[in-house]
């Protein structure tokens, strides 16, 4: 008898796993329909030998000591910082928009002072920002929307700005100064081995079983367990009873180049041109030598897996009629991206899972039974 069935062995399922089986000594089977662990986050080594992402560059970033802390448990750190440059009216600029964006697509010689002035002159007054071309075109001026967002937007999610929820592009900075770093936050690190090896550190411990290819539908009336933790999509769980929640997918080309090096930075965007959105290249981010470089090219898809959800009224309406249904589920707590209908960055998550972990130590002693967990049901789902 497990204690604990955890769907999902991506940060949120692992993290729990990790916690339930050290902190409460309690048994831990984790399953995952993939054929690793670490979820969208699993990296390896390709047939050169260069460590890749096997999803797409995922760059880890927090302000949080606690989350930097935790994760150090089971990881070394390289410093990296991420720099990102835009293919824009045929020149390389960096990205977010800073000063150095502005003069160099312009042939202009401003000052930090006098760029903020530049903004508030093409910027267009907006009544209520509702939009994410609502909140670029309040900022910065319809000219650098059109330039940066709309077209990256289109491919992205399939639909213009002006339909889309303004936290989609009120994510991404405009800045007066020359930083190019596309994140600020104080703790910019890779894992130094690469998140695999970080993610089977993290479940190897003899209370914790990991089976992956598995499919949760298949084995939970056949494993016994007192306890669920599901990762997975939402809709998923109640058979999709209410409709499909709408995602996008990305499909991804990787290439392995004969050269040591193919670009000046981590990751090339391409708002105007090309179907893909952006270009990276592995070595950037692991520091790794080799005498070959290894890339990926991102093209955004209306298919496959769930990566992000798209933000529109309509579907966070369609998430909270299954929000309701996880709050009177029983012995089941939903936590992650794809239980939670929400984008997080990893340490975000790290940080649901760990909130996640106290509540369930708070109310539930080790050990409890079922009608405990059934007062607390409603716990279950992250805000």
């Amino acid at each position: 008898m497990y204690d604990w069935l955890i769907v999902g062995a991506g940060f949120a399922g692992s993290v729990l796993a990790e916690r339930l089986a050290s902190e409460r000594g309690e048994r831990v089977l984790v399953v995952d329909r993939r054929n690793h662990v670490a979820g969208n986050a699993y990296d390896r080594h390709d047939e050169a030998g260069i460590l890749v992402h096997q999803y797409g560059p995922h760059i880890f970033h927090t302000n949080s000591r606690p989350i930097f802390e935790y994760l150090s448990r089971f990881t070394g750190w390289r410093p990296y910082e991420h720099r990102v440059l835009g293919q824009v009216d045929g020149r390389l600029v960096p990205i977010p928009i800073n000063l150095d964006t502005v003069n160099t697509l312009y042939g202009l010689d401003l000052t930090s002072d006098e760029l903020e002035g530049w903004f508030a002159s093409r910027a267009e007054p907006v009544a209520e920002i509702r939009t994410s071309e609502d909140v670029v075109v309040s900022r910065v001026g319809r000219e650098l929307y059109e330039k940066f967002f709309r077209g990256y937007t289109r491919k992205q999610w399939g639909m213009d700005p002006s339909e889309l929820d303004r936290s989609v592009t009120a994510r991404v900075p405009t800045r007066t100064n020359r930083d190019d770093r596309y994140f600020t936050d104080e703790f910019q690190f890779m894992p130094e081995h690469g998140y695999t090896r970080m993610f089977e550190r993290m479940l190897d411990h003899p209370n914790i079983n990991v089976m992956l290819q598995t499919d949760f539908r298949d084995i939970r009336d056949m494993i016994p367990h007192r306890r669920t933790i599901y990762t997975g999509p939402i809709d998923e769980f109640f058979g999709f009873r209410h409709g499909k929640l709408p995602y996008r997918s990305l499909r991804f080309e990787h290439v392995t180049l004969d050269t040591p090096r193919f670009q000046a930075v981590g990751t090339v965007n391409y708002p105007q041109t090309e179907d893909y959105t952006r270009v990276s290249e592995y070595k950037h981010l692991t520091g790794q030598e080799h005498p070959k470089t290894s890339i990926t090219y991102e093209y955004p898809s209306a298919d496959g897996d769930p990566y992000y959800p798209i933000p529109r009224p309509e579907n966070a309406q369609l998430f909270r009629t299954y929000e309701r249904l996880a709050q009177s589920t029983p012995d089941v707590w939903f936590v992650g991206r794809l239980a939670t209908y929400r984008y997080y960055n990893m340490d975000q998550v790290v940080g649901q899972a760990l909130a996640t972990f106290k509540r369930i130590s708070d109310a539930l002693p080790a050990g409890a039974d079922t009608r405990t967990v059934k007062a607390i049901g409603a716990a279950a789902v992250a805000s």
